[in-house]
């Protein structure tokens, strides 16, 4: 994966991918919101795919990511809570598979932060709070077998 960022004018900045470019405006979205941003829509769109594998749907799914950081440089992460808001068409235990083959194998983002930033996670299923303030586990994730699944492209 290579992405380069180019300066463009003031505080704005061009990022290109292999496949693509989006702006980076300072300070309208700081670079940690983007960071933050990208670790929740890495889960989401898990969130959408592995139902989809099981031959189940997701619907009005809404992630919350809540971070806390140092106060002094480097203001690195702390903590990070997730809120998994979601309906489905899956029974409440599968549903918290979902959520947890995310957090534990599948979503880069998060893993590549797992080890130094203290996780947490809330599951809303169906309108029902199924988990509340889990802890993940700290350490280099496991693989949890759902099957292959699609996914954005890395």
């Amino acid at each position: 994966m290579k992405i380069v960022v180019s300066h463009k004018e003031d505080m704005k900045f061009e990022a290109k991918t292999e496949k693509s470019s989006f702006i980076i405006d300072c300070p309208q979205i700081s670079p940690i919101e983007y960071f933050l941003s990208s670790i929740i829509a890495c889960s989401a769109t898990d969130m959408i795919m592995i139902p989809k594998n099981q031959g189940k749907t997701v619907t009005n799914l809404s992630v919350e990511g809540d971070a806390t950081r140092n106060e002094d440089f480097p203001r690195k992460f702390n903590t990070l809570h997730l809120v998994y808001n979601f309906d489905s068409d899956a029974d409440d235990t599968m549903a918290a598979r979902f959520v947890m083959a995310s957090l534990e194998t599948y979503c880069s983002t998060i893993n590549t932060i797992r080890d130094s930033v203290k996780i947490s996670y809330t599951i809303i299923h169906n309108g029902k709070t199924i988990r509340e303030n889990e802890s993940m586990i700290s350490g280099g994730g496991v693989k949890i077998d759902m099957g292959g699944i699609e996914s954005c492209p890395q």
